[in-house]
């Protein structure tokens, strides 16, 4: 009998039935063999019972005695896990170890009760009860059965217990205890076949990761993200919070409306805000949310996608903020996505070329300079500026990429002029962060022009101000210093639309700025931007740093900013872009006169 039980229970443990219909099972296999005996078993939490299977007690009966407490007097069971070892108990009315519970068992008949603990390794898991209706203790044959059905609960319990061990570990985050991706994805499947009420999921990234991993080391970076998804957790209250990896962290809110989410969304905000101690040094967490709502049918999986855009565009327009999706955000994205594939197949096809506009003297209008500009030719053979396709270069690879191709097109043309003999001073070719972020910019623009045999004095560098000094980390500023170390300038573009500041003047190292035409629009009488720009060229000229006005289009702001004192221009007044041909030719009929290929320019010179 003792084999036939073994051998049933151990083929259910190996084919993984469920730990209560396993140990059921057990519990009526015993009784059909044993007449007059009644089976449970009780699992322990470390400091209680709970039914596991009694399938021949009343579910009152079960219901009672869960969470019953371990210690001296809580009947068999409960004094059996306390002490680690069997309890026979003759008379269940008279022994005062059942004093509290004998109300629960007499009024079934129950008038004895022999416990033992089941156990794994030192540690108690449970309890297996043998109840009587007469006053007596277990027979011989009862003790062999019951050894062997303690060992068998003994496997059963170690083996639910790894498959949880499991299954926490496959659906929890190492470092922050919260549930994980993969918890967040069975969530989301839960969600598509519930019923339930209204519901949407905010996503939202540090801000300062990357900094603080930096600065402080990677230490720190660990404890910002635990703090974090200490403060998200509290935040969520009763709702679910997630880390997705990395900086990533996501919550599935209850709520009935967007004014419910972005309540959540502000409690989140102002929860991970207040600073920290992480790794030894005080941290200031941030971060961004995006959001979004669940419709009527709407599929969680689109929920997520939606709040991804939201998520993508508040990290771009609303830094620390959060914002809820709307129809229009997917419309965004997808034009950017386009732009990516247009552009990827323009650089696949070689249909990415270089135009030049002319940088010119206001006094004498004579080519002193060309800024080299992206163009992308259409399959049909339109030409594309790149205004247009300026959402794909928010790509990290692809700018990359762009920039490269334009590099090496610029050094090309810079050669082809140079072997004719004509009057080239400078080229200058605009970098995007994902150039510095790559890494190696300074190393690949030296091979670029080395290999063409074009000397790095005739190239300028030209960064707009929100890649310059929006950056918080150190990364562009070293850059740019070995880039200046190599002899090479840099010019700060689009000045004053981004994070002018007279101080940056004194603190980042430029040797141009070019002050942008939404500027430039406003050198007309009565217009306070006059001002500004009288003001600006002044200050620069006295630091030694070189201005170009852009977007000139009419005489009159030509004269205006002459009377300012601004000797170089750029615009249409001058001249549109051009293609290397016709640039060629610009610069013989317009470059300076007396000055030769071979001549050491300086960096947009002026010789008044």
């Amino acid at each position: 009998m003792i084999l036939e039980l073994q051998n049933a229970i151990l083929e259910m443990i190996a084919k993984g039935e469920p730990l209560t219909a396993t140990l059921s099972t057990l519990c009526l296999m015993v009784e059909r063999a044993i007449p007059g005996v009644t089976a449970t078993v009780l699992k322990s939490n470390g400091i209680g019972l709970s039914t596991l299977a009694a399938p021949s007690l009343p579910e009152s009966y079960s219901a009672a005695v869960d969470d019953l407490e371990v210690g001296p007097r809580a009947g068999s069971c409960g004094t059996a896990a306390f002490l680690g070892a069997p309890v026979v108990v003759t008379d269940i009315e008279a022994d005062p170890r059942w004093a509290d519970y004998k109300a629960l068992a007499l009024p079934l008949g129950l008038r004895a009760c022999w416990s033992s603990p089941i156990k794994s390794g030192y540690r108690v898991v449970g309890t297996f009860a043998f109840y009587y209706r007469e006053n007596r203790g277990p027979s011989a044959l009862e003790q062999q059965v019951v050894d062997a059905c303690v060992h068998l609960c003994s496997i059963a319990i170690e083996r639910e217990e790894r498959v949880a061990e499991r299954q926490r570990l496959t659906y929890t985050d190492a470092l922050t205890g919260l549930p994980n991706r993969a918890a967040f994805d069975l969530a989301l499947k839960n969600r598509a076949n519930s019923a339930s009420g209204g519901w949407g999921i905010v996503v939202g990234d540090l801000d300062n990761l990357k900094l603080v991993n930096d600065t402080f080391g990677h230490a720190a970076g660990d404890g910002l993200i635990r703090v974090v998804a200490k403060r998200i957790a509290a935040a969520a209250a009763n709702e679910h919070a997630y880390r997705l990896g990395g900086d990533e962290f996501a919550i599935i809110v209850v709520c009935e409306g967007e004014f419910d989410l972005q309540r959540k969304a502000a409690q989140i905000l102002t929860v991970v805000e207040p600073s920290s101690e992480c790794g030894g040094h005080i941290v200031f967490p941030a971060m961004t949310l995006g959001g979004a709502l669940a419709g009527g049918n709407t599929d969680p999986e689109q929920v997520r996608q939606n709040a991804d855009i939201a998520l993508y565009h508040a990290k771009e327009h609303a830094r620390g903020q959060f914002v809820a999706f709307h129809p229009g955000l997917g419309t965004t994205l997808m034009r950017r996505f386009r732009a990516v594939r247009d552009v990827s197949l323009a650089l696949a096809e070689d249909r990415i070329d270089a135009h030049y506009q002319p940088i010119v003297r206001l006094d004498t209008r004579e080519a002193v300079g060309l800024e080299a500009l992206c163009r992308m030719k259409t399959q049909s053979g339109e030409l594309i500026a790149a205004a247009h396709f300026h959402e794909a270069t928010k790509d990290a690879h692809v700018a990359a990429m762009l920039t490269e191709r334009m590099l090496t097109k610029v050094a090309k043309d810079m050669r082809t002029w140079l072997d004719k003999g004509l009057p080239l001073q400078h080229v200058s070719v605009n970098l995007s962060a994902a150039d510095f972020r790559k890494g190696g910019l300074c190393k690949k623009i030296c091979q670029l022009f080395e290999a063409a045999d074009v000397p790095l004095e005739h190239l300028i560098l030209e960064v707009t101000e929100s890649v310059y000094l929006g950056q918080r980390d150190h990364v562009i500023a070293n850059e740019i210093k070995a880039l200046r170390f190599e002899g090479l300038k840099v010019a700060l573009d689009d000045f004053g639309t981004g994070y002018a500041s007279l101080t940056h003047l004194l603190t980042v190292p430029v040797d141009i700025i070019k002050i942008d035409k939404s500027f430039i629009d406003r050198t007309r009488l009565g217009d306070a931007g006059m001002a500004i720009v009288e003001g600006l060229i002044s200050i620069a000229g006295k630091l030694g740093i070189r201005v170009v006005a852009e977007g000139i289009e009419d005489e009159e702001q030509a004269r205006r900013l002459q009377e300012f004192g601004c000797k170089l221009g750029q615009g249409y007044l001058f001249a549109r872009a051009m293609d290397g041909l016709i640039a060629g030719e610009f610069l013989l009929a317009h470059g300076p006169r007396g000055v030769h290929s071979s001549s050491s320019p300086e960096p947009l010179r002026y010789s008044g």
